[in-house]
Formats: C-alpha cells, structure tokens, sequence
C-alpha cells in the first residue's frame, strides 16, 4: 500500500488567529495520528498573514508534544534562509525531544519575497551551488565527523530524516546523488512532475541512508460527504491561489458557492494549472482521483494537503481520504 501523510500550511483563516491555527495544528495531528497518517509535515512561509508556521522548528516542537508516534517534521526548511549549523542545533534538539519521529525536509526556494528575504538577512543571489554544499555541511553536522572543524550541540550524532524537496529538476538531481529521499511540490508546482520523477529514479545512487530510490509526491484533496460539498469546500483554497498568483495574498477565506464558475480566464488558468494534480468531490470521486494519481506517479508516498476553512471539515476531509488509500489495493 502506498503510505500517505499529510502537509499542514497552518491556515490562518478569516477572521480567525495565530493561536486558533496553531491549535488547530495540534488538533489535526492528533487527528492524523489516529487515521494512520505516517508523517505530519509544516512548511517554512515569511511575511503571509496567512500561514502561521514561519517559526517552523517551534511549531514541530508544539505538535510533537501533541502526539505520541506519528513523524513530524519540515516539508520543509527553505535551507538558504539559515546557517546549516542553526539547523543542525534545531533538529538535533527536536531529534532529542521526540527520538525517531523527526524529518527534515530541506528546500532552496526562499519562502518570501525580496523584501522580506532582506529582513531575514539573506540575498537572493541563486548561487546554484550554494544549496548541495549546505546541505553537505548539515550533514556533516549530524554526522559528527568532523570535517567542519565544530561540533553541533545539540545535533552531533541526532539522526533526523533528510529529504530533498523540490518542484523543478535541480532537487530531483541532487537528491539522486546524495542518495536520499524526494518529496515533488506537485500540490501547488505540478509542471515537471513526471519528468523530476523519472530523473531521480534513473540517476538514483545507493548511499548509507537509502539503498533505492524513494519518492513523495504532493496531492491536493477536498472530501465531502458528496461532490458538490467536496467542490464547495475547495473554494477556499482556490481563492487563496488566485489572491495569491495575483498579487494580494490574504488569510484562508470561507467558501463561496459557484467560485470557479465566476472566474474570468485569468482564474481559470491559474486553477486549471495548480490544481492538476487534486482529488475534489465526495469518497468515491477522491478514490478514484487518488488511484490514478499513484498509477500515473508510481509514488512510495503521498504528501496530501487539504487547506479547508473549517477544521472540522478539514479533519473529515482527511478522514475519507484516509479510508481511501487503506482501501487501494497495490497493483
């Protein structure tokens, strides 16, 4: 059975706060938990009003302590934005705190725009070969080697999972030949999917960590109890990608009926492309949305998002695509 798991942007919702998406967080990896979700992921976002885990590493602590055996993690730490010894020192201290359950997911995009990348005291120079000596470095750092000169404490000897994400072709190389596992942003990023898949698996080389290839895939679901609600509790996250392909990123909106419908082209085109790769109806369309999506990927795992306003229906939402990936049968 192909594992599933579950990325958390820790929505902000309209006229909601900090400290309800935080709880809310908690909430939904307890939920996860339950359902047998293998690992529950938070992203690192700066400057969006409406994504409270910019603190990434303080909001893995506060989940983890909410759970008991579930893996928790980054999906992921946008690496450049950090000395590799800080992150070592962070992971190692959460490695400590929660043995066994910690991943590392370690990205180069910023997460931010110019304004704020400034803020956070780095430049945006796209130095390509910047990222693979960080993440060398970091794993120096866990390894306790000694080939940096310092000693990481915490972190000398914490054995967190590592994982290269991406959504273009440069992560799917360097996770080949670092030999470690690949997460594709196809749940917001899906144009290169199928080629960043084939790339890994092909360059592909053994290392301690990880003797084959082993790749993630992001995928969108929106469940209700039927097609219609499925649609209509999937309006909030297409407003949010509009708001925010368009210049004006806001808190999650509640859902509007008829949203799509009311899209000029502009719209459409941004939903029809970031929306590819999604599951949106009730139990028996999300199934089938989802067998075709592991057919299409062959994917060891799917990371599945589902931003929904109302956490209750969030946690229902994950429910029914929880039943549907234990129901599919492997090929």
């Amino acid at each position: 059975m192909t594992a599933y798991s579950l990325l958390d942007l820790v929505p902000v919702v309209e006229g909601g706060t900090v400290s309800q998406a935080l709880a809310n967080a908690a909430d939904l990896a307890r939920h996860a938990e339950s359902l047998g979700f293998r690992r529950y992921w938070v992203a690192e976002h700066h400057g969006m009003e409406g994504i409270a885990s910019a603190a990434t590493a303080v909001v893995i602590a506060h989940v983890g302590a909410a759970t008991s055996h579930i893996r928790v993690g980054a999906g992921g730490i946008m690496l450049p934005n950090h000395a590799p010894l800080v992150i070592a020192e962070q992971f190692g201290t959460l490695d400590a705190l929660f043995p066994g359950r910690i991943d590392l997911g370690l990205g180069r995009a910023p997460g931010s725009d110019q304004r704020v990348a400034r803020a956070i005291r780095r430049t945006l120079d796209g130095d390509e070969h910047a990222f693979p000596q960080d993440v060398m470095e970091l794993q120096s750092y866990f390894a306790d080697d000694g080939r940096t000169g310092i000693r990481a404490t915490p972190g000398a000897g914490a054995k967190p999972q590592l994982w290269i994400l991406g959504s273009s072709l440069f992560g799917a190389q360097l996770a080949a030949a670092l030999g470690l596992p690949y997460a594709f942003a196809s749940h917001f990023a899906p144009g290169l999917l199928d080629e960043a898949a084939d790339l890994y698996r092909r360059n592909f080389r053994p290392s301690d960590v990880l003797d084959k290839p082993y790749f993630m895939a992001g995928f969108n679901v929106f469940a209700g109890e039927d097609d219609e609600e499925g649609e209509y509790l999937a309006t909030s996250t297409m407003q949010s990608f509009v708001a925010l392909r368009t210049g004006r990123p806001s808190r999650l909106p509640p859902p509007v009926q008829g949203y799509r419908e009311s899209l000029g082209p502009q719209g459409q085109a941004i939903l029809g492309q970031v929306l590819s790769c999604s599951a949106i109806g009730g139990p028996e369309t999300v199934a089938k949305g989802l067998a075709a999506f592991i057919e299409r990927t062959g994917a060891d795992e799917l990371m599945l998002v589902s931003s929904i306003h109302d956490p209750e229906k969030r946690k229902r939402s994950i429910a029914i695509a929880a039943d549907a990936m234990r129901d599919l049968v492997p090929a």
